[in-house]
């Protein structure tokens, strides 16, 4: 059990990074707490969605990620063009991260908070 919380925290904290980073690139916004609780309820929402939605082909995934990119949009000033921005370089700063960790023998590659990694 304990293992399982501090993969979480770490993995939500590598997430957190990754929104940090899209946030400040293209909404100027930098705030690593308020990236935090973004990534908390990005992943929160990401599973319950998935979990009432995942399972329909094409669709299910694209409703998914569309919740996504709402708790972005809804989070950070700018519109759904800017949420989907700070939606990639969040993803390309957390591969690059997991990458680096992953060389090292840190983590495995995997984060909370963000899709797809």
């Amino acid at each position: 059990m304990l293992d399982s919380l501090v993969v979480f925290v770490v993995s939500l904290l590598i997430g957190a990074l990754g929104i940090h980073v899209g946030a400040q690139v293209i909404a100027g916004v930098s705030d690593y707490s308020y990236a935090a609780v973004t990534a908390l309820f990005g992943a929160l929402i990401w599973g319950i969605v998935g979990f009432f939605f995942g399972w329909i082909p094409l669709l299910g995934p694209a409703l998914v990620l569309l919740a996504y990119l709402a708790v972005v949009k809804r989070r950070y000033p700018g519109g759904w063009v800017d949420a989907a921005g700070i939606t990639l370089v969040a993803w390309l700063a957390v591969v690059v991260v997991l990458y680096v960790a992953a060389t090292v023998g840190a983590t495995s590659f995997d984060a909370i908070g963000v899709p797809g990694t």
